[in-house]
Formats: structure tokens, C-alpha cells, sequence
């Protein structure tokens, strides 16, 4: 597989942390399976694999994937590509990713099929309906689009079904968090950007690191701290903040805090997904799933400070996802979003300690939807 897309040299912001790094970024499941699905329906109308196959990703890069598999059969057609998730230490790294694309009647649409190694979302909380497939929507979007891109070059009708299976997915899926959350009979097919990124707890650290110090130097008074893309293109929509005062902090708040502790800016946001600030309101600072968990017994004490009766308190502590808890309050009228956002921003001023920083925190859905905010403090 190789990379596609250029670009001048980026100074400071997501781009640059990753440079600094030296790690290889790596594909998404989605990404593979875009590909996959790409190479399937180009067969399919024509009779010839495209191989390797080119992908355009949400971004706008555009890598090329080399076909582990493939095979042609009438009305349907399979590929498949080995994943390659970089230098990051992913589960899914060397994983067969196949698709198979089948005709179907005119008007019938785009239809998602869970093969073996793929897994079924069986509990409520998910960005899935019950009884669908694991394939999440952003990855479901990419196949669509390029389901539509080859149809319209080929002279498809662009109604077809697609079955994404992983070779022995089942088991590797027992090393993630799919059959606690439900999701059960293999993985999860993710992703948003495509790309997968590294993240090595040292070098990104030291990234963090770099990317505070390039913001002062360039004279940045607010910087945001995000837990990934779509918290990035969240405070840039609403604070309009130039790259360079983006700082990917993934799953590492505390280094963040703690750098900034001692290298001050006037004003740090602190952006990511509401289950993952829910940690750092409940006192983490490592928000990786391997080493910190959502509490739904801490959200739902926040949920009784807003306004929950015991009941309600009840249903968000046996709640499947912190999502899932999020949306019993909503419905409610507990502004649980608020609750957290502002834990977060308080925990976020203890780990400070007095530095001249102000903080706000914004929580998101995976939408990029502002779920909760705090004031500034």
C-alpha cells in the first residue's frame, strides 16, 4: 500500500505532531474495506480487478491498496486487502479484510451485510440500530460513495449489497471491548479519516509537546486541545484557531495539562467525545479504553446533581455506553452534556494548579454535534 496526496510542510497542528513522531501512520478497517468494496464492483461491471485499487478518503488523500484476494462468480464479485495499521499496536494489524459486492434489482439501493468476523450490534447506545452490522457510518458513507463513483463510470445501477468479513475476526474481537458493548460475533468495521494514527505513549507525548511549544512561539494565546479530528473541525468552527494551535492530544489529556502547567498559554479548550471526557471529569488522565473506563456510577451522581430523579439515576448506571446515558438525560431534560463539560473543565484547573490558564471544555457526539460545554474558567 502507498500514500497519495501532498502537501507544503506543515508546521504545526496534527500534521506536524505526527511527522515529529517518526512513526509510519497506517488504514483504517473502513478504509480497507472501501478499497475492497471499490476493487469488488469495478469487477463486477467489467470483469477486471483494479489492482492495486485507489480510494479517495474523507480528507482527500488518496492511497492505493494492494488485493490479497479476489474472485468473480456471476452476479457477485469478492477482494479483499490485508489491513496495515503502521507502527500502531492494533489489534486489526495483518487482518484479511474481504468484501463481497452482489448485484441487486434496480432501486434497491446500498445494503450492509455482516460476514464471518464481523460483528452485530445487539444492545442499544451505538451510532447502529440493533441488529445491524458493525460497519460504522462514516466507513458505510466511504463504500457508498464509491459505490456510486465506479457505477457512474462503469455503467452500474449502483444497487448492491455488500458483505464485509475479517478473517478470524471473531477471535481477535474477544481482545477488544465489541462483546462488552454488545457488538458481538467479531469486529467492528471504523473509522473517520481512513488513517489510522500512531500512537507510541512517549513519542506522542513528546509530539504534544512540540505542538504547545510551536503555538507559543507563533504567539498563540488560545489553543485547543482535541481528542481527534472531528473535535479539531468542532473549536475551529468555533473559535476559528489556526492550525498551528491544534493540539492532538488523543488519549493523553494529563500531557497536555501538565505541559501547559508549566508552559502557559492565556486560554486552553480542551474538545473530545463526551464518553471520553467523562473520564478525565472522573479524574483520568489517560483516556485510552485500555487503561481507563467510562463510569456510569460518577454520570449518574452528575445526572442526580441536574435534576435526575433516583429512577432515571438507576437507568443511566445500567446504561451500555456513555452515549447511551447521555441520551436517557436528554430525554429527560438533565443536561448531563453541561455536567460533564464542566467536571472536566474543573478537573482539568486542579491538574493546572493555579498556572494563569484559563479553561473551557466543549463535549461532542461522533457527529461533531456539541453535546455539552462548560463556561471559562
Amino acid at each position: 500500500m502507498q500514500g497519495g496526496g501532498g502537501g507544503g510542510e506543515v508546521k504545526g497542528g496534527r500534521g506536524a505532531q505526527l511527522k515529529h513522531t517518526g512513526l509510519r501512520h497506517g488504514w483504517t478497517t473502513g478504509a480497507c474495506a472501501t478499497a475492497a468494496t471499490t476493487a469488488a464492483y469495478t469487477a463486477l461491471l467489467t470483469g477486471e480487478f483494479p489492482d492495486p485499487v485507489t480510494i479517495t478518503l474523507p480528507k482527500g488523500q488518496t492511497p492505493s491498496f494492494a488485493l490479497a484476494v479476489e474472485e468473480l462468480s456471476g452476479a457477485s464479485a469478492m477482494a479483499g486487502v490485508v489491513k496495515d495499521a503502521g507502527d500502531d499496536p492494533d489489534v486489526t494489524h495483518g487482518a484479511l479484510v474481504r468484501v463481497t459486492v452482489r448485484r441487486l434489482p434496480a432501486g434497491a439501493g446500498v445494503v450492509f451485510r455482516a460476514g464471518p468476523g464481523v460483528g452485530t450490534v445487539t444492545r442499544p447506545g451505538l451510532p447502529l440500530s440493533v441488529g445491524e452490522p458493525a460497519v460504522n457510518p462514516v466507513p458505510r458513507q466511504m463504500m457508498r460513495d464509491h459505490i456510486a463513483e465506479v457505477a457512474a463510470r462503469h455503467g452500474g445501477t449502483g444497487d448492491v449489497e455488500i458483505t464485509v468479513s475479517v478473517d478470524h475476526g471473531e477471535e481477535i474481537a474477544r481482545s477488544t471491548w465489541n462483546p462488552r458493548l454488545g457488538i458481538l460475533g467479531g469486529l467492528s468495521v471504523l473509522g473517520t479519516t481512513g488513517i489510522v494514527v500512531p500512537y507510541s505513549c512517549s513519542a506522542w507525548i513528546d509530539s504534544i509537546r512540540r505542538g504547545v511549544d510551536v503555538a507559543r512561539a507563533a504567539g498563540r494565546t488560545h489553543v485547543a486541545g482535541c481528542t481527534g479530528s472531528t473535535s479539531e473541525k468542532t473549536v475551529v468552527a468555533e473559535y476559528g484557531l489556526p492550525e498551528d494551535a491544534l493540539l492532538d492530544m488523543g488519549d493523553f489529556a494529563g500531557a497536555v495539562l501538565k505541559y501547559v502547567r508549566r508552559h502557559p498559554v492565556d486560554r486552553l479548550t480542551v474538545c473530545g467525545g463526551f464518553a471520553k471526557l467523562s473520564k478525565l471529569a472522573a479524574g483520568h488522565l489517560d483516556l485510552h479504553s485500555a487503561r481507563s473506563q467510562v463510569d456510569k456510577g460518577f454520570l449518574a451522581e452528575l445526572a442526580r446533581r441536574g435534576g435526575a430523579d433516583e429512577a432515571l439515576a438507576a437507568a443511566v448506571t445500567a446504561a451500555n455506553t456513555g452515549l447511551a446515558a447521555l441520551q436517557l438525560c436528554l430525554a429527560a431534560g438533565v443536561p448531563l452534556g453541561d455536567l460533564v463539560a464542566t467536571a472536566a473543565r474543573d478537573e482539568s484547573l486542579a491538574v493546572l494548579r493555579g498556572a494563569p490558564v484559563a479553561v473551557d471544555v466543549i463535549c461532542i457526539d461522533r457527529a461533531g454535534t456539541v453535546v455539552g460545554r462548560s463556561t471559562v474558567a
